[in-house]
């Protein structure tokens, strides 16, 4: 199994580009034969961390704003962003960073070694329901580059 994570928040603009991805990925089939799961974790780190429980692979899809030109895209082994959660008084700041290195430690062997997040570089997060138009482009390319990781996973024999 594959799990496809889209992390971010749709009410945002371009902070749902993840989101944006996944319902691509939705239309083009990719979740209809049982070896790709397809999850929209919202802001939810926990959800993501669940997902990829028991999974041969995982890829995370977020928006950034790292100061790049609006819509960039960041191809990221997931080891590089992997983050110890510090707790505080609540989890909703645990976030997929976060969900990456526990889901290593709590699950250990059916937590995913093969991980790839991909980052949109985000024009605006402002209050809003439609993404800049950078960010829509980058969202189709990310699509199609994750359909092609999945196609090449899935003809390896990675998903099982």
């Amino acid at each position: 199994m594959i799990a496809v994570v889209a992390c971010g928040n749709p009410n945002r603009s371009d902070d749902g580009a993840g989101l944006a991805v996944l319902q691509l990925l939705k239309r083009r089939g990719l979740d209809h034969d049982g070896a790709v799961r397809l999850l929209d974790a919202g802001t939810d780190g926990m959800a993501t961390m669940f997902a990829a429980r028991g999974c041969r692979a995982l890829i995370v899809i977020d928006a950034c704003q790292s100061g790049s030109e609006p819509g960039a895209i960041f191809e990221v082994p997931g080891s590089e962003l992997t983050q110890r959660y510090a707790p505080g008084l609540n989890l909703h700041d645990f976030r997929w960073d976060h969900a990456l290195f526990a889901g290593k430690a709590i699950f250990r062997d059916a937590f995913p070694d093969d991980v790839v997040v991909f980052l949109i570089e985000a024009q605006s997060i402002d209050l809003g329901l439609t993404m800049s138009e950078p960010a829509s482009g980058a969202a189709s390319k990310v699509a199609d580059r994750i359909e092609e990781l999945i196609r090449t996973r899935l003809s390896n024999g990675s998903s099982n």
